[in-house]
């Protein structure tokens, strides 16, 4: 035996097997070293079925043979158990995201540090209610209100899974009761009334509680004299309450319109997304209508709208810039910028 490793003298030369490979019946060409380098990885004890194999059968059973053999020994020195001592290595998982806008890999800290905003393309990131409030008040100045306003199932309403269990499944998500966050605070050291809409619960939807806590916000700057400031996000009225839900759009705007007789300020920025009875109830409903960049803002989402009159839409359509040039929103304002703006807008009134 050539090599001393049991083969039969024929594997070991490179040009014959090659030949050998390319005859007709013989898997492809592509496999010949592959082959080869199995072939040699035979221990002596195995030549006896390999001579067999050449001298009866030829190549073709030989190869199969081979490879069966070579992939059944490399697959034996693979560890069946993983330890669990190797999952603790290496990168820790969160640590870095994707942006959705440009596709770029970010490292989740600059991120926030940067008010969760893309370094590279300034997209815009949805953030909770609570770091929305940590953004835009001075430290330690935000004083939670209404917090003893919890959700109900009157109708007992069930789609994937009941009403009641989503919403316990949601608050112990977001630490939140509900999708709205109601209070007072100072922003640059003006004092403002403020209920700022929480996307992680929910999609930010419209429920009793919300139109109630968001209600509450409202009577308590207009008997405070207070600036008031609502955060819009969300998609709209929460369906697993149907009318219940609906039924705070009115309630909503009619405490606007009292604010508004009694003098007011209500300022409304509106986040990314800010849909359906939001939009068609108090969100646009401010003195002033401000936006963050490239926010989407509408009633019916584009989808919606195409399928329903098959016209192609604009491009933006529905983006805070193209509501800005067509006279829906008052400001396009980036994230830093907010606190600045929204003082400046309290200031110019006069609060």
């Amino acid at each position: 035996m050539k090599g001393g490793m049991g083969v039969p003298p024929a594997l070991n030369d490179r040009a014959e097997l090659r030949s050998d490979i390319s005859e007709p019946g013989c898997p492809q060409p592509g496999l010949g070293l592959y082959m080869k380098s199995a072939v040699r990885s035979f221990r002596a004890e195995d030549s006896p079925a390999l001579k067999d194999a050449v001298a009866n059968s030829g190549w073709k059973p030989l190869l199969q043979q081979c490879f069966k053999t070579h992939m059944e020994r490399e697959m034996s020195q693979i560890p069946t158990e993983i330890s669990t001592e190797r999952k603790s290595e290496g990168i820790p998982e969160g640590l870095w995201m994707r942006c959705p806008e440009c596709g770029g890999m970010l490292f989740r800290k600059v991120v926030e540090e940067a008010m969760s905003v893309c370094p590279d393309c300034q997209h815009h990131f949805r953030v909770s209610a609570r770091a929305r409030v940590n953004q835009l008040v001075d430290t330690g100045s935000f004083e939670e209100m209404f917090d003893d306003i919890e959700p109900a199932d009157p109708l007992k309403f069930v789609d994937k899974k009941p009403y009641k269990d989503r919403l316990k499944s949601e608050q112990l998500k977001t630490g939140n009761k509900d999708a709205v966050l109601c209070g007072r605070g100072f922003i640059k050291g003006r004092p403002m009334a403020m209920a700022v809409m929480d996307p992680t619960f929910m999609m930010g939807s419209m429920g009793s509680v919300v139109g109630e806590k968001i209600t509450c916000t409202i009577e308590l700057a207009a008997e405070e004299g207070l600036p008031l400031l609502i955060v819009s996000c969300s998609g709209g009225a929460r369906m697993q309450e149907s009318t219940l839900s609906l039924m705070q759009m009115a309630k909503t705007s009619a405490a606007l319109a009292r604010l508004d007789d009694a003098g007011g300020l209500f300022i409304s920025l509106l986040a990314d997304p800010t849909t359906g009875g939001v939009t068609a109830s108090f969100a646009m409903l401010g003195d002033f209508i401000i936006a963050e960049p490239k926010a989407l803002i509408g009633f019916a989402g584009p989808r919606t709208i195409w399928n329903t009159i098959k016209v192609e839409l604009p491009d933006g359509f529905q983006r805070s810039e193209f509501l800005e040039a067509h006279g829906f929103i008052d400001f396009v304002v980036h994230r830093k910028d907010l606190r600045s703006e929204i003082a400046r807008l309290v200031d110019f009134c006069g609060k």
